[in-house]
């Protein structure tokens, strides 16, 4: 009903009255901004401004700690690093809150410098600032856990530090674990640890499917570590060198089955940035040439996340092409 008088966008705000409202749309795709939400727009224009008053008021509603999505809007925001150190310093009541946010900027700091590019291709000059900002991260992230044991986000950032200073199993492992034990279920603390199983980054060939499908086993149904087995899949696809590899009907079969028990499944509750989670599955369902992306992209309605998408050459137009197709 809601749809026929008012629109769809009206329609959301109808049932969040913190979406924010649809940009104006390229060929029916839009990039979402602050997860959608009015609330994470005022986190991100307050940090923005260098105005850490108004970020830790704006932070109200949240708690960093376990929201990933969250740090994430500050760990890739510019300027922030420009800033935080004085927060760190100078607040003593928040003195965790300023490392995590300063822990968590840092690294993404550090892989802008790396860039994305081979290792083979990365200059002596990226690799000394890429392990500068990474060590700082690293001192950080620590003391924030430190002072605050209970948070799962500083663990899952160090998983992303000891990846890129290539530490080793046994640290990732600890790390991993450190995670798990504040929260068995987290996806982020899964796929990061996915991540680091990847041939790329020293893994074993099958391990991280291995890995995928048993975390996705023990979840509930309707519970969002599904994500994990689509990541998998995606993760697969950049390992190979052929495009087509997914377009196997038991990949199909695995990944829309593993669409209907997480987030196509009634008990998923799409919580903020849920459209974090539909992304990942249109991928993995897109490059697997499963019927079941056309009822992710419809329930996205356009709605882009640059991630997993970033791993493609042109990360929209990709989606765009995809959504068009099915």
């Amino acid at each position: 009903m809601f749809g026929k008088l008012f629109g769809k966008d009206e329609a959301r705000r109808t049932a969040d009255p913190h979406a924010l409202p649809a940009p104006r749309r390229k060929n029916g795709v839009y990039v979402l901004r602050a997860l959608g939400d009015t609330r994470v727009l005022a986190v991100v224009e307050a940090a923005d401004a260098g105005d850490w008053e108004a970020v830790k008021t704006a932070l109200a509603p949240f708690d960093l700690g376990r929201d990933h999505r969250v740090l994430g809007q500050l760990a890739d925001l510019d300027g922030v690093q420009d800033w935080i150190g004085r927060a760190v310093e100078e607040d003593k009541e928040h003195r965790a809150l300023a490392l995590l946010i300063s822990g968590a900027r840092h690294i993404s700091w550090g892989w802008e410098a790396r860039t994305s590019a081979r290792a083979v291709d990365v200059t002596r000059e990226q690799w000394r600032i890429f392990h500068e900002r990474l060590d700082i991260a690293e001192e950080q992230l620590f003391e924030a856990a430190e002072l605050r044991p209970e948070w799962v986000t500083p663990w899952r950032r160090l998983l992303t530090s000891g990846r890129g200073m290539s530490l080793g199993p046994a640290v990732n492992e600890t790390r991993f674990d450190a995670g798990l034990r504040r929260d068995p279920l987290d996806l982020d603390i899964h796929t990061e640890r996915l991540a680091q199983l990847q041939p790329r980054w020293g893994g074993e060939p099958g391990q991280a499917l291995a890995f995928a499908r048993e975390a996705f086993a023990g979840a509930p149904d309707g519970h969002r570590l599904g994500c994990v087995v689509a990541m998998a899949y995606v993760e697969e696809w950049v390992e190979s060198d052929d495009s087509n590899c997914l377009q196997q009907p038991r990949i199909r079969t695995e990944l829309r089955e593993a669409a209907e028990r997480s987030i196509l499944h009634h008990a998923y509750e799409r919580g903020l940035g849920w459209q974090g989670d539909y992304n990942m599955f249109a991928m993995a369902l897109s490059l697997a040439g499963s019927s079941t992306a056309s009822n992710v992209f419809r329930e996205l309605d356009g709605a882009f996340t640059e991630w997993p998408w970033t791993f493609m050459a042109d990360p929209q137009k990709a989606y765009a092409r995809f959504r068009k197709a099915f």
